[in-house]
């Protein structure tokens, strides 16, 4: 579908969900210059823009290693109660003014107790931020609800605790789980018994997988661990061959699994080679369920306007298409079916329909 010119600003009033945003990878470039003094930790530089610019310039390496260790200076302002709750708040205040309505903030609980905080002392501060911004926004005419998904880092071994966090909080604003950190080397079945533990306990739960390794790191997410949702996928295509869909990729399409892609990131860490041949083209056209999402949004220098722009501008998309992956991401959102089926029906065709 050929894409008609569309603003910037249009693009920015649009109803966006976003289901694949990390809290640790979204920060403001001032407020981590005026925590880490608060803290005593050095930055590379201390002029925001300029720590702008040096996280989009080392993200922008090709090595999803490198990406991962731009988040030392984050983590380092994210280790106390203050910390954390104005991270929380401001990570809601700037969605609602990018247009999101709905979005689910991941982070992992274990990242954050250098300070001396417990892990329950986290997730409970991240939430009161949350609902602090949450509040704000509504009152400024800019609602939008936000769900959390609690992250074990796969490298390490607290995924079990990060799992029980997730099913203590199920009813207090933690909406799922994931695995993060390094995927290459570190397969998701070694945390099976964490994954067994949620589907006991009736907690969804998305799985990075088909990033830096490829279709096997899929296949374990799905058919041994039992993901709902998978992060990225973008090698999922190494299961099409001239459009025609292997067993796997045919799996994923048929029973809707979503897919969280994340363009802009997924070129810097060489996932892809460009806008307009990443694959959330060719896997939209295919009819699989992807969504689209900003991964991180101070690292990859993003917002959920930004990718919309990019892959109108470059990839040929219409908003039309916008809608679909909009549609898409509420459809398979950690939320409860009349929940999601109000905010696509009253606030999501309702947004787009005014654009068209």
């Amino acid at each position: 579908m050929t894409a008609s010119p569309v603003d910037t600003e249009t693009l920015r009033r649009l109803p966006k969900a976003v289901l694949h945003d990390h809290l640790d990878g979204g920060l403001r470039p001032a407020t981590v210059v005026e925590l880490a003094a608060a803290v005593g930790h050095t930055l590379p530089t201390t002029d925001p823009d300029e720590l702008a610019a040096w996280y989009f310039d080392a993200a922008n390496s090709g090595d999803l290693v490198r990406y991962i260790a731009t988040f030392e200076h984050t983590l380092a302002v994210m280790q106390t109660r203050e910390g954390l709750l104005r991270t929380a708040e401001e990570y809601v205040l700037d969605l609602a003014a990018d247009g999101v309505v709905y979005a689910e903030v991941r982070y992992a609980p274990e990242l954050n107790v250098n300070g001396g905080l417990t892990l329950p002392e986290v997730v409970e501060t991240v939430q009161e931020g949350l609902a602090a911004g949450m509040a704000k926004a509504a009152a400024a005419g800019t609602p939008v609800r936000v769900g959390t998904l609690l992250c074990g880092m796969r490298m390490f071994d607290r995924v079990g605790e990060a799992a029980d966090l997730a099913v203590a909080y199920r009813d207090a604003g933690v909406v799922g789980f994931d695995i993060a950190g390094a995927e290459d080397g570190f397969p998701p079945a070694d945390h099976l018994a964490a994954f067994e533990h949620l589907r006991r306990e009736s907690v969804p739960f998305t799985i990075h997988a088909g990033e830096a390794h490829g279709l096997p790191s899929i296949h374990q997410a799905l058919q041994v661990c039992g993901a709902q949702r998978i992060g990225h996928g973008v090698r999922l295509t190494e299961d099409i061959v001239d459009g025609k869909l292997g067993r796997l990729a045919s799996w994923v399409r048929d029973r809707r699994i979503a897919l969280e892609m994340c363009p802009t990131s997924n070129l810097q860490t060489g996932c892809a080679t460009s806008i307009a041949e990443h694959p959330i083209t060719v896997l939209k056209d295919l009819g699989f369920r992807v969504t689209l999402n900003t991964d991180n949004r101070l690292v990859s220098g993003t917002t959920m306007t930004r990718e919309m722009a990019l892959l109108v501008e470059q990839a040929g998309w219409s908003v039309e298409d916008l809608r679909t992956v909009t549609v898409n991401a509420l459809k398979s959102a950690f939320l409860p079916y009349d929940e999601r089926k109000a905010l696509i029906e009253d606030v999501v065709l309702p947004g787009y329909a005014a654009a068209l």
